[in-house]
């Protein structure tokens, strides 16, 4: 029974580390920055700076502000910028999956520097710059993800709380998932930030990829090429399952009856 119980254990706490294994893009595989359009300063990087997590935070000094959905990331160390005729191909130490358990559906996020413009109270339209997104599962194939672009909705969230105060975003506490995706279907365009904010769910934004749309069960590998206004790339993140509820209370209730069976017996 000593040794059920270890399996059981040893078996859950496999799961529990494969959903928290480093999530973000690990390694730039190579990066052609295409024609400047006046983002030189974020072609200075070699391409790093789309690795590791999204920015929550951006400026400094007097400029200090918090990442918000009217207040994207700008610095020269967050950024990777890609103008017309460049790319920037990324890889994934561990396989991005076509998880069913995926929220919504998506598998992979991309993050740039899109922002919500408002009209002084609730958003009015959208700053964004479009780059097609490319997964392959072995940097040689090469497939393109159809009707979603890179840099575009949504923008990036670093806190659940933060207020805009028409130059900057300050004062949030809650720190949002990069992990989670925002549903695809909700729509901003006449919410104040409050609402977007809630409507966001605990996530911090991104553009959703759903690997079922290019009929692959996993990738390794996401290519991002340049647009006519250029493309800026903060972060790439492979999605969280999030487990069924009822999978959960089965898991842990069995953990429970395992344990007094042992204590029982010892």
């Amino acid at each position: 029974m000593r040794m059920q119980l270890a399996m059981f254990v040893v078996s859950w706490g496999v799961l529990a580390s494969t959903a928290s294994a480093d999530p973000w893009a690990d390694t730039v595989v190579s990066y052609n920055p295409g024609t400047t359009v006046g983002s030189g300063a974020y072609q200075a990087d070699g391409g790093v700076q789309a690795l590791g997590e999204p920015s929550r935070d951006t400026g400094g000094g007097p400029f200090a502000s918090q990442v918000g959905v009217f207040s994207a990331p700008y610095n020269v160390d967050q950024l990777t910028s890609i103008g017309p005729n460049g790319h920037l191909t990324v890889r994934f130490d561990e396989p991005v999956e076509d998880d069913p358990l995926n929220p919504f559906g998506i598998d992979l996020l991309v993050f740039g520097n899109a922002f919500y413009v408002s009209n002084g109270s609730t958003v009015s339209g959208a700053f964004t710059e479009q780059g097609v997104i490319e997964v392959s599962q072995d940097n040689s194939t090469w497939l393109t993800v159809p009707s979603v672009f890179a840099d575009d909705e949504f923008p990036t969230l670093g806190y659940s709380d933060t207020m805009y105060t028409g130059f900057d975003n300050v004062g949030g506490t809650i720190l949002t998932d990069f992990t989670f995706p925002v549903d695809p279907s909700f729509v901003a365009s006449g919410l104040t930030e409050a609402e977007v904010n809630a409507a966001y769910n605990g996530s911090g934004g991104g553009t959703g990829v759903d690997l079922s749309s290019v009929d692959l069960d996993w990738i390794q590998y996401v290519r991002v090429l340049g647009a006519a206004g250029g493309v800026e790339i903060d972060a790439f993140a492979d999605v969280r399952p999030v487990p069924e509820p009822a999978s959960v209370l089965l898991a842990v209730a069995g953990l429970s009856a395992l344990a007094i069976r042992t204590r029982s017996q010892s």
